[in-house]
């Protein structure tokens, strides 16, 4: 393994550690919602930092990746939200417990949905950035990049673009 190898490797552990103790922290407070994921994603960054696991440029960096791919889980949430609902409408199911279940996702959906379009021009991967594991398509020529684990974003093994957008 060459040390260009060993530094993606280094980088890729990095950012799964920054991903851990942002669950942790996210988890174990009271909070739930957008602005409780930025503080949780912050305190994650400034604890890390502070442990030396990390430079302070480097985790605000590695911060910026993962809350990117947040924000694509959120958007990938959304998208479950609404074929929730889809599926489990009321008319397709039957009255009672089902249609309070059917309306619950909706407006979970809802909020979702406008979270989602709010982020949605943040959600573009760019070839040397840090991301999980996915299928990144090509927004040049449409090719499918399947990422396996934790790591950094090639370029298109087809058309050499360098921007995608991400799916799981």
């Amino acid at each position: 393994m060459d040390k260009s190898e060993q530094d993606q490797n280094r980088r890729a552990s990095q950012y799964d550690r920054l991903a851990d103790k942002f669950i942790e922290l996210y988890l174990a407070g009271r909070e739930r919602g957008r602005e409780a994921m930025v503080v949780a994603l912050d305190q994650a960054e400034q604890q890390l930092s502070a442990l030396g696991e990390f430079s302070t440029e480097q985790g605000q960096e590695l911060k910026q990746y993962l809350e990117r791919d947040l924000e694509q889980t959120i958007a990938d949430a959304q998208h479950l939200g609404e074929e929730a609902r889809e599926r489990l409408n009321p008319a397709r199911l039957g009255a009672g417990a089902l249609a309070s279940i059917a309306q619950a996702l909706e407006l979970t959906s809802q909020a979702l949905h406008t979270l989602s379009n709010k982020t949605r021009r943040q959600l573009s991967y760019k070839t040397g950035e840090m991301t999980t594991a996915g299928t990144l398509t090509c927004q040049a020529c449409g090719q499918q990049v399947h990422l396996k684990a934790t790591g950094h974003v090639p370029p298109c093994p087809k058309c050499k673009g360098t921007s995608f957008s991400k799916g799981y």
